[in-house]
């Protein structure tokens, strides 16, 4: 295997990579009203799950870092808009995460639950005492208020912080009704499995429900596993379902939303008796990520405060990695995470240094290929050395013309005399496979390089290059490439060769600048290699000198 072969290997393999999905899409489920129910799930269950979404009485809550709107009559949190970060379809407009229209829903929920299993919020009408809130110090409380039922007056309250989207919610309940109440807290997710705005055939990335529990570690459950479930009427989808710590949510590609269980070095809200995990495709087609945690047991004559968190925006990782243990795994790398995740903490601190996301990128493709360089040089020497001999190749080509078996014969005696492995340039480079792609995903999954710029044209390394200078470049380093290693003697393959850098450039037309900058200073790297090695071994030659 040459290094035109691998080149074309790993094109194969990343498209697939990036477009799994849209070339072997799952089948969506059908809406509920054209599909007959499970036969073996209980009617009781069906009637449980479908709740639709009333429409909303609002009540907007505006911060420096996002606007919300809470229902008044439920308390749901049914809209979150990130102020700072634009749409991925339309820069002019804010980021939606949280929405209740008919085409996007995406909300949290928090209800009470008693011994019996009954929601006891679910006849309660909350009022506020206003219907705007706005942030003019550290933080602003919402509170919702119910009118007292069979002896407990129960309030919600929103606690929106400055320079945060960590909602603190908590429920104050006083119990007068004459003897103890044990409750339960109920804390959903709620979502379709519309694919997330601005996705496109090179940007997906998993979307749908995570766990992480001490047990279970990171899980993802995906919408395709929720509608098995359903259709079976079975509960088979593999989590850990009851946990006394971690955190749970959705994710998807920058962004996510996720209830916190346990807070950084503070105590878990499961500790009296354990958290309940359900996770699941309702009837209404919605999907539940849900946490029910049992409240300490309020005495007669008490009140009992009762909080939890909410962490709702991007996968910033030196902001999510502070608010509960492993929460940094939200950013989800896949199955490279073993070198993405260190790779972007080499990267961030670069960042650190630089002061720019796009500096901080070539800065770390220098140091990646200078770490990597025992491995290249070796892959390159073995390349140079066929190039050296691509015209006596020709030459044994054109005297042997069909005859295979002669022709190979001739090769390998050529190979044997100039002491040169063919195959001697395969293996380093296959090792570095795994970081490069590990790369990729450390660049691409990072939120903290959108709206960031590197210079002139480049205001936003998430999108791609407005002017398409980068992939213009990146393709004219590939022809410099194609140029600098051993021709293909196959006609075939050489005219694939020919292809490839075009077919690059239009591919990554439609990639983040980020990650371009990363393949042309990479490929420029690679031509300053392997020009010199090239050099290095035609003067040994010339010089009759014995190349190893």
């Amino acid at each position: 295997m040459d290094f035109k072969r691998l080149m074309a290997f790993f094109a194969i393999a990343l498209v697939i990579l990036l477009g799994w999905e849209q070339l072997f899409p799952s089948p969506k489920p059908v809406p509920a009203q054209q599909q007959a129910s499970p036969t073996q799930q209980s009617p009781a269950k069906i009637q449980a799950d479908t709740s639709a979404l009333a429409p909303a009485a609002p009540i907007t809550v505006t911060t420096d870092t996002m606007k919300a709107v809470i229902d008044e009559k439920s308390g749901d949190l049914r809209q979150l808009t990130l102020l700072k970060y634009n749409a991925s379809s339309d820069e002019s407009k804010d980021f939606v995460l949280f929405n209740d229209s008919k085409n996007y829903t995406y909300v949290a929920q928090s209800e009470l639950f008693n011994s019996d299993g009954q929601n006891i919020l679910k006849n309660i009408t909350f009022q506020a005492p206003q219907k705007q809130y706005s942030l003019n110090s550290d933080k602003v409380e919402v509170r919702l208020s119910a009118p007292e039922t069979n002896g407990l007056k129960i309030d919600k309250i929103y606690t929106f912080n400055k320079n945060s989207y960590l909602i603190d919610i908590r429920f104050d309940v006083t119990n007068q009704s004459g003897a103890p109440v044990k409750l339960d807290a109920v804390y959903r997710l709620l979502r379709d499995n519309s694919k997330p705005d601005g996705e496109g055939y090179f940007n997906h990335t998993y979307t749908g429900p995570v766990v992480y529990t001490p047990a279970g570690k990171f899980e993802k459950v995906t919408f395709e596993d929720l509608d098995d479930d359903y259709n079976s009427g079975r509960d088979q989808a593999e989590y850990v379902r009851k946990t006394d710590s971690g955190w749970l949510g959705m994710i998807q590609h920058y962004f996510m939303s996720t209830w916190i269980l346990q807070p950084k070095d503070g105590q878990s809200v499961c500790n009296n008796g354990g958290c309940q995990i359900d996770l699941k495709r309702r009837s209404d087609n919605l999907y539940s990520a849900s946490v029910r945690v049992p409240m300490p047991a309020i005495q007669n004559g008490n009140k009992l405060d009762f909080p939890v968190g909410l962490y709702a925006g991007p996968q910033t990782t030196g902001t999510i990695s502070k608010i509960a243990d492993n929460l940094q795994l939200a950013k989800d790398y896949g199955k490279v995470h073993i070198f993405a995740s260190p790779l972007f903490w080499l990267l961030d601190k670069l960042h650190g240094f630089v002061g720019n996301w796009g500096w901080a990128i070539v800065l770390l493709t220098i140091i990646v290929k200078a770490i990597l360089y025992p491995l290249t040089n070796a892959s390159y020497r073995s390349m140079a050395k066929m190039r050296a001999v691509a015209p006596r190749l020709q030459a044994l080509k054109e005297k042997y013309g069909d005859d295979r078996m002669a022709m190979q014969q001739a090769m390998m005696k050529m190979y044997k005399d100039e002491k040169i492995n063919p195959l001697g340039g395969c293996l380093p480079m296959l090792l570095q496979i795994p970081v490069f792609i590990g790369l990729y995903w450390a660049i691409f999954s990072s939120v903290e390089l959108r709206q960031a710029p590197w210079i002139g044209w480049i205001h936003d390394l998430s999108r791609p290059d407005p002017w398409f200078i980068l992939p213009v470049i990146m393709a004219a380093t590939m022809f410099i490439q194609t140029y600098l290693n051993p021709p293909p003697t196959d006609p075939m393959q050489a005219k694939m060769m020919k292809i490839m850098p075009i077919i690059f450039s239009v591919m990554f037309f439609f990639f983040p600048a980020g990650l371009v900058l990363y393949w042309v200073v990479n490929n420029i790297l690679t031509i300053f290699q392997q020009w010199y090695i090239n050099r290095s071994i035609e003067k040994q030659r010339a010089a009759g000198e014995v190349v190893s």
